[in-house]
């Protein structure tokens, strides 16, 4: 296996290991931690030494680590990477118990924009975070059903007969329900889920007073391809970002490098970001602002800093597809396996200027990488990241970047070993220099 196919590999046990957004900070931290990082709480007071190594965790999904340089940071800047932690799907209601004709079904609500036929007859579970009372306080508890728990099963050809040519269409209310269980009790005297989450937390069902259980897939990542050139998985977009850039930021070059250093990974993403931990919230800001003050900065020292910083959005990009030639721009088409991409959009649905493109591009001709542009059909609508909203909120010159993927927000995307290898180099080369 080569270097390339083993870092993959690692990024897909990465994935296998974060089935939610809360179990995706968790596998993260749990690297911070190996390498002599320390987590800082909101609400206390923080101590940032120089030469320190710090974490942040808000409400367990959206967190930013970063490293404390030697030099002046009103001088030298932030060198930040954003990404985000959630992936569309479904999320399990409240009160999701529908039993009816002797099932026990789980109603859903769709989480972002995911292809919804991609979740049929697939061997499903659940993830997230469960809420419980406590004598004197609330507990939070990370939960993870390995086992093919839910399943939503297709609707036979012969009672669909134009499935083929109308492609396959469920509503959301009626049809996206998941089958769990026969009921063999009378109705209304079975919360199937309830029980279910209380004996895996080894609580009373009393206990359990809240959850965001998000539903997830059992198969594991994997490499394919004639040569093993390909890698696929579910929620590649955004945790191969989040991978790639934690990657670059542990490694000993960058750790050495004597960089304020920061990654920054948020959840809600998906559904617009505006959220006290998405991206438009406080989070980035305020963890910036107390790096500033813990180091004695001026207001206008950290305005300094802001303006000598830059931000590369890390979110994944549109591969060409072949068979779906019309779906591109003729003249930027992206290929698998041919290097980052720099996304550009003239509505600044991504943050990319003149500017920061330059300066993306001379990171990846320095770091040995290939790199390709991108820009968006015309006439189809674009999608956006974190970039022009952190952008916009801190004033620092962002670029956006990815690499290629395919069948974006389906259960199982897919992209090539080599991207995922030359995006973590080039992020290594960024955080190893100095901002110029």
């Amino acid at each position: 296996m080569s270097a390339a196919q083993q870092h993959a590999q690692q990024l897909l046990d990465y994935i296998d290991a974060s089935p939610s957004p809360w179990h995706a900070v968790q596998s993260s931290r749990k690297k911070l931690d190996a390498h002599g990082f320390s987590e800082l709480v909101e609400g206390h007071v923080w101590d940032i030494k120089p030469n320190g190594r710090y974490y942040v965790i808000r409400d367990g999904s959206s967190i930013i680590a970063f490293t404390v340089g030697a030099e002046d940071l009103a001088s030298e800047g932030f060198k930040l990477i954003g990404a985000h932690t959630d992936s569309p799907g479904l999320r399990i209601k409240p009160k999701p118990d529908i039993q009816e004709e002797s099932f026990h079904r789980i109603a859903v609500e769709v989480y972002g924009s995911p292809i919804l036929a991609t979740l049929t007859d697939r061997d499903l579970s659940l993830a997230g975070r469960v809420h419980l009372r406590r004598e004197k306080a609330i507990d939070a508890k990370l939960i993870h059903f390995k086992k093919p728990l839910l399943r939503l099963p297709n609707l036979a050809i012969h009672m669909n007969s134009t499935v083929n040519i109308d492609g396959l269409k469920l509503h959301k209310q009626t049809e996206l329900p998941l089958l769990l269980a026969i009921n063999n009790a009378p109705i209304g005297e079975q919360n199937k889920l309830i029980d279910l989450l209380a004996n895996t937390l080894d609580v009373s069902p009393d206990a359990i007073a809240a959850w965001e259980l998000h539903v997830c897939d059992t198969q594991a990542g994997s490499l394919y391809g004639a040569d093993d050139e390909f890698y696929t998985n579910s929620q590649l977009d955004n945790l191969a970002s989040c991978h790639a850039a934690l990657s670059a930021f542990l490694s000993d070059s960058a750790l050495n490098a004597g960089h304020f250093n920061v990654c920054a990974f948020f959840d809600h993403e998906e559904i617009g970001s505006n959220s006290h931990k998405g991206a438009d919230g406080s989070f980035l800001p305020d963890v910036l602002e107390r790096i500033a003050d813990g180091l004695s900065l001026s207001d206008e020292d950290y305005k300094r800093a802001l303006a000598n910083s830059f931000m590369i959005s890390a979110d994944m990009a549109h591969a060409y597809q072949p068979n779906f030639p019309n779906a591109y721009e003729p003249n930027h088409k992206i290929i698998v396996n041919q290097g980052p991409v720099i996304k550009v959009n003239a509505n600044i649905r991504y943050a990319s200027n003149s500017a920061s493109q330059a300066r993306f591009i001379q990171l990846c001709e320095q770091a040995g990488v290939p790199y390709q542009q991108y820009s968006h059909r015309t006439d189809l609508g674009c999608g956006t990241t974190i970039g022009p909203i952190s952008s916009s909120n801190l004033g620092i010159s962002t670029v956006d970047v990815g690499c290629p993927m395919w069948a974006m927000h389906s259960i199982r995307e897919s992209a090539g070993v080599l991207d995922h290898d030359y995006i973590t180099r080039t992020f290594l080369h960024f955080f190893s220099t100095a901002n110029t």
